[in-house]
C-alpha cells in the first residue's frame, strides 16, 4: 500500500499543471508580451491582464548631471530615459531605442505633444519595408493596436517622437527605426510631467 501510494504521488507530480515561475514577468507566447504576475490571473478558464506595463519598472534614482531639473536625457546605450528633478535625481524608465543603423543624438525640444496619435508612417520607411513584402499603412489611426501607443512627444522638427507601444517587450531592446519607445503606463506619466518646450537631450 505505501508504494503504492507513492507511486501515485510521483506520477501526480509529473502529470500536474507546471506552475507559473517565480518571476516578476513571465512570456506570453500567444500573445507574444510580457505580462506581470500581478496581472496575470485565472478566472473562469479565461486568461487576462494589461499589457501597458514595462519590464523595466520605472523609479526615482540618483542623477548627476549638468542639465537642470525638467529635462528629458535619453541614454541610447543604457536603454534608459531620465527625467531629471533636480538636486542629483531624476526618474528612469527603460526605453526602446535605434537598432543598428537607426541610432542617432542630439538635442531638441518637446514641439508637440498627443494622445493616442496617429501613425503616418515616412515615405523611407514604406519604401523600406515594402522591400521586405510588408506593405504599410499611409496613415493609421491612434488606438491600442496603433505602434505609437498612449502618447506621444514630438521631438524638434525631426523625424522622431518619444512615443508608447503596442508591443511592450521590446522595451530594453534596440528595435525601433529611431524614435524612443516607452510602455504605455511610462510615456503616460512622462506626458504627465513634461510640457512643449521641454529640453531633450539624445546621448550614445
Amino acid at each position: 500500500m505505501r508504494r503504492l501510494t507513492i507511486f501515485a504521488a510521483v506520477m501526480a507530480g509529473l502529470f500536474a499543471t507546471p506552475a507559473i515561475a517565480e518571476t516578476n514577468w513571465v512570456y506570453d507566447a500567444g500573445k507574444k508580451q510580457l505580462i506581470s504576475r500581478n496581472d496575470l490571473n485565472q478566472g473562469g478558464g479565461k486568461r487576462y491582464y494589461r499589457s501597458d506595463k514595462s519590464p523595466i519598472p520605472r523609479r526615482t534614482v540618483a542623477f548627476d548631471t549638468k542639465y537642470g531639473a525638467g529635462t528629458i536625457v535619453v541614454n541610447t546605450g543604457e536603454r534608459r530615459l531620465y527625467y531629471t528633478l533636480g538636486n542629483g535625481k531624476a526618474i528612469r524608465y527603460g526605453v526602446g531605442v535605434g537598432r543598428d543603423g537607426f541610432t542617432w543624438s542630439g538635442t531638441h525640444r518637446v514641439t508637440r505633444k498627443a494622445e493616442w496619435p496617429g501613425w503616418t508612417p515616412p515615405a523611407t520607411m514604406i519604401r523600406r519595408e515594402a522591400a521586405k513584402g510588408r506593405k504599410l499603412p499611409a496613415y493609421m489611426p491612434g488606438g491600442p493596436d496603433n505602434p505609437l501607443g498612449a502618447r506621444a512627444l514630438y521631438i524638434g522638427s525631426t523625424i522622431y517622437r518619444i512615443h508608447g507601444t503596442n508591443q511592450p517587450w521590446t522595451i530594453g531592446q534596440a528595435m525601433s527605426s529611431g524614435c524612443i519607445r516607452m510602455a504605455n503606463e511610462d510615456v503616460t506619466h512622462l506626458y504627465s510631467v513634461a510640457d512643449v518646450g521641454t529640453k531633450v537631450v539624445v546621448i550614445r
